[in-house]
């Protein structure tokens, strides 16, 4: 199954706006209302996708505009669970552009990629100097007592043609995922990009299972992994947090 979605969010008055929302099965755009007495009214939508996907041979791509002073949260709803099929492998794209003083806020759910699944996924962001990027990706390697299936993931940001992060994540290879470098036998790999308007690059940190690495021109990236999804969400909690002392010094 082939689908294209589309979504736009603009700033008016002061509040950040959905403009253009179009979607197409298996992947559904649901926005949400604004928090009464929030000090800053974004624009918050959801990311719904069919229990029977991504599935193999499905290729769904969502291009993403958030204009000059917007500001858009783009949450899932549930764990994204790569199946396998006939067919080529399952693929996902998300091409976002992030204007001046716009911020994109990017937390789906997990992604497990189950046994004999092959599936690809890509994130590209063109970031404006000025621009806000926090996205959060976790994925987990089959389900209990199951090998994973085969998964490539690649995450593209650059700002003014210059590349920020360019980064490929690949599991289902038991010599890789086994591999001190990479997973160290975990299952779950969690990853979080946090760049924010005129910061320096971080300082590199570590601790159990967690790093925060600087990118080149500003932000940081920040890398856990964990037996299960709860121990990894806490560790890139905690680098996350060493990337907010570290920009309070």
């Amino acid at each position: 199954m082939r689908a294209c979605a589309r979504l736009a969010v603009r700033d008016r008055d002061g509040r950040s706006v959905v403009t253009t929302l179009r979607a197409q099965a298996p992947l559904a755009l649901v926005p949400r209302r604004g928090v009464a007495g929030a000090a800053r009214p974004d624009a918050v939508v959801h990311l719904v996708g069919s229990a029977s996907t991504p599935l193999a041979g499905d290729d769904v791509e969502l291009d993403v505009a958030v204009g000059p002073g917007a500001h858009l949260v783009l949450i899932g709803v549930a764990a994204a669970v790569a199946l396998p099929g006939a067919g080529r492998p399952s693929r996902t794209v998300l091409r976002c552009t992030v204007a001046d003083g716009a911020s994109l806020t990017y937390r789906p759910e997990p992604t497990v990629v189950t046994a004999r699944a092959d599936h690809e996924t890509v994130l590209d962001v063109t970031l404006a100097p000025t621009a806000s990027l926090h996205t959060r990706d976790v994925l987990v390697a089959g389900r209990t007592g199951e090998r994973a299936g085969r998964y490539r993931g690649t995450v593209h940001v650059t700002e003014d043609g210059l590349p920020l992060l360019v980064q490929t994540q690949e599991l289902g290879d038991p010599l890789l995922d086994s591999s001190p470098a990479h997973l160290a036998g975990h299952r779950v790999l969690g990853t979080e990009v946090l760049v924010d308007p005129g910061r320096e690059p971080l300082a590199a940190a570590s601790g159990p299972g967690w790093s925060l690495s600087p990118l080149a021109l500003r932000g940081a990236l920040a890398t856990a992994v964990g037996h299960d999804v709860v121990t990894a969400a806490n560790r890139l909690a905690e680098a996350v947090a060493a990337a907010d002392r570290a920009r309070r010094r």
